[in-house]
Formats: structure tokens, C-alpha cells, sequence
């Protein structure tokens, strides 16, 4: 006769364990990915170990893990995605248990850091625009002249060299198709790293106004 608690013990482990096709799999990768993006370190941990310990293949997480660094925390913290590419590279190294603790301190470093989705955006946008703009031509200034007959033809003529320019910075040039009004696809966010490159943004483009008012 099975003993009540060896019984007990089996069904438990089965329970803790889940199809890596099913929709237990996608909904604890989900929780983990809205920890994460919710700041929440201790809730990302365990959503973390129960997949570990359901069995899941930690390369995956780490895939998903360095997807998170980009797409929720972005350039607010560029660290981010270092540390998660760090962490996934000592799991490889490593291997288990000593590797997946490398993927917990990415987790959980991801949680704690200053969240931005403003490059993830900014990508879609530009994307939508590549591919409903057609092939437009690359302006004349902006094109290689390895050539004379290049050269003659007007490739690269009046192109001004940022390096050359005060401050590393060519005031009023266009760097769009001449079919194509400018865009602003990138918009940081007031957050970590972010408020310095927004400031420095708004300093930049009220310059390239400036020049293209005179």
C-alpha cells in the first residue's frame, strides 16, 4: 500500500514542475517579465526560482532576461544590459547551480534600475517608417565619394564634418531623405541616465532651429 505522504510528496513535485509548451510555462516568463517592469526585485526572484525549479532551461530566461535590459530599461540604464550579458556568459561558463546565480543578480539589478521603453519605441516607430517610406535616396551630402567621378557628380559636396565644427556639433544639417520631413522617433524619458541625454537633446535641436531660421 503507497504510504498517504509519499503520495503527497509526488504531487507535490508535479505540481512545481510545468509543460515548457503549455500556458504555465508563458505565464510565469510573463510574471517575471512584469516584476522586472514593475520594480519589484523580490517578486522577479521568485518568479525566477519557481521557473528554475520547474525545470526550465536558464539560457532562456537569460535570452528573455537581456530582452527585459533592453526593452523596459533601455539607455535610462545602459548597465543593465551589460550585467545581464555578463550574467548569461558566467551561466554558460558555469553552468548550474553556480550560474544561475549570475542570472538572479541581472534579474534582480534589472527590478532596482531607472525604467525606460523609449529606444523600444522609438525602434518600432522608425521601423514602420523604413518600410512605408519605400527607397528613398540617400541626399547628396550625406553619400560616400571614394571617387573623383563621385566627386564630380556632387556625391558628399557640402557635407560638413561634425568633428570639424564647434563643439563636435554641425548645426542645422538634415540628415533625412530630401522626400522625407525629419522625425523625432526618440523620446527619453525623465529617468536615470535619460534626463541627461534629454537635456543635451533639447540643447541640440533648438541649435539646428536656430541655424535653419537664418
Amino acid at each position: 500500500q503507497i504510504k498517504q505522504d509519499l503520495v503527497a510528496e509526488i504531487v507535490s513535485q508535479g505540481l512545481r514542475r510545468f509543460d515548457k509548451n503549455g500556458d504555465m510555462f508563458y505565464e510565469q516568463i510573463s510574471a517575471l517579465h512584469k516584476s522586472v517592469r514593475g520594480s519589484d526585485p523580490d517578486a522577479a526572484l521568485y518568479w525566477f526560482c519557481r521557473m528554475i525549479d520547474g525545470g526550465c532551461d536558464p539560457n532562456y530566461i537569460a535570452r528573455r532576461v537581456v530582452r527585459m535590459a533592453i526593452e523596459d530599461i533601455g539607455i535610462a540604464d545602459p548597465r543593465g544590459l551589460e550585467l545581464t550579458l555578463n550574467g548569461w556568459q558566467t551561466y554558460e561558463r558555469l553552468g548550474s547551480p553556480e550560474g544561475e546565480l549570475a542570472l538572479a543578480q541581472g534579474i534582480v539589478y534589472l527590478a532596482c534600475a531607472a525604467k525606460s521603453n523609449a529606444l523600444y519605441s522609438a525602434y518600432k516607430k522608425a521601423m514602420q517608417d523604413a518600410q512605408n517610406s519605400g527607397s528613398l535616396d540617400v541626399p547628396m551630402h550625406l553619400r560616400n565619394a571614394p571617387t573623383q567621378f563621385m566627386k564630380d557628380q556632387g556625391y558628399a559636396q557640402n557635407y560638413r564634418y561634425a568633428h570639424d565644427e564647434p563643439d563636435g556639433f554641425a548645426p542645422g544639417v538634415d540628415y533625412f531623405p530630401d522626400e522625407m520631413q525629419a522625425q523625432q522617433y526618440y523620446h527619453p524619458v525623465d529617468r536615470g541616465l535619460e534626463i541627461k541625454i534629454s537635456e543635451k537633446l533639447q540643447h541640440l535641436r533648438a541649435r539646428n532651429k536656430l541655424a535653419r531660421q537664418e
